[in-house]
């Protein structure tokens, strides 16, 4: 296990394109931390410097006690585990899980050993003989975490692993994935652009957007107090309500509606996640609702509020009809954000 730091570390292409902007932050021993963002946000990016996989244009990375910068992929006691499985055809699953050991001179008994181990970690026994060819999308990605963790590495890498899975063996394969980290201890780096795999599965989150760290919490402070507007929208399903408002005499105004407090008098962005607006036929908030999203076990109604567009999330056992509701808003759920930054007030 080890930890890692980054000291602003920064990319910058030939071309002149800087994909990540100077980066500061560690990662503790034992951590699972979560790089999340949209497609070309700079995770892969950086996950990739940290690899090696990527030259550092300037800073210092630190694994453990040692300075990596210029230490090659092989010799970071790291293992990656990729989004496309990268398994040789031609070799059985045990084969594939233990390629790594022999090519590194492992004893064939303790390379057999190992990868007893990690089978029965993984439930795998039943399939080592048998080829990539004749595996499920999950079981293949189970061979690819065999192959990482007989390596017994310091720190696990994982490049967007679960994006080729369909939608039921993802949830599953992250309850796995969480459950396995925790099990052996290893300091563990997961990117992702899915906003559910980082809430599920990080013990802390970073949130990037155009080369730029938004915001590292835990996923408890990245969803209920998102650091700008970016991380708001971006984090949550659906995301959080961004209205326009203004600052006055004291309170925060949404249309004609009193929602906060606020020492200042200027325009800004209020944001309320959905399941904290209550509809409540004594609320103050007229809302017209338009449209009524089922989805099993609650429900989501879009509406706008005095025409701006607005979501309300309740139960499955809620009464609800389109039209005009009342609505109330938990206390202390409201965030404000400047409008030009975007950042939280």
């Amino acid at each position: 296990m080890a930890q890692v730091t980054l000291n602003n570390v920064r990319k910058v292409y030939p071309n002149g394109f800087e994909a990540v902007k100077p980066a500061s932050f560690a990662i503790n021993d034992g951590e699972f931390v979560v790089l999340v963002g949209p497609s070309g946000c700079g995770k892969s990016t950086m996950l990739r410097m940290i690899a090696g996989l990527e030259d550092i244009s300037s800073g210092e990375l630190n694994i453990g006690d040692r300075v990596v910068n210029d230490v090659d992929p092989a010799d970071r006691d790291i293992a990656m585990v990729f989004q496309n499985y990268a398994l040789y055809p031609h070799m059985t699953v045990a084969k594939n899980i233990g390629y790594g050991l022999k090519n590194r001179k492992i004893p064939a008994d303790q390379i057999a050993a190992k990868v007893q181990e990690a089978a029965t970690m993984l439930n795998l026994t039943e399939y080592l003989d048998r080829k990539p060819s004749q595996l499920s999308g999950g079981q293949r990605q189970r061979v690819a975490m065999g192959r990482a963790i007989v390596r017994d590495p310091s720190l696990f890498l994982f490049d967007e692993p679960l994006s080729n899975l369909d939608a039921k063996l993802r949830n599953q394969m992250r309850i796995e994935i969480k459950a396995l980290q925790r099990r052996l201890g290893v300091t563990s780096v997961y990117v992702t652009h899915d906003q559910v795999e980082a809430m599920t599965m990080a013990d802390r989150i970073i949130v990037m957007n155009g080369g730029v760290i938004e915001q590292i919490g835990t996923p408890s402070e990245v969803y209920h107090s998102p650091a700008s507007t970016f991380v708001a929208s971006f984090m949550g399903a659906p995301p959080m309500n961004l209205l326009n408002g203004h600052a006055a005499g004291g309170r925060v105004r949404v249309g004609d509606h009193d929602l906060h407090h606020h020492d200042h008098d200027r325009p800004l962005t209020v944001g309320i996640r959905p399941e904290d607006i209550v509809p409540d036929t004594t609320g103050p908030l007229q809302i017209n609702v338009s449209l009524i999203e089922e989805l099993g076990a609650h429900r989501l109604l879009h509406g706008t509020l005095q025409d701006q567009a607005i979501t309300i999330h309740v139960g499955k056992d809620h009464p609800v009809s389109t039209g005009p509701i009342y609505a109330a808003i938990k206390p202390n759920a409201v965030s404000l954000f400047d409008v030009e930054s975007g950042m939280r007030l």
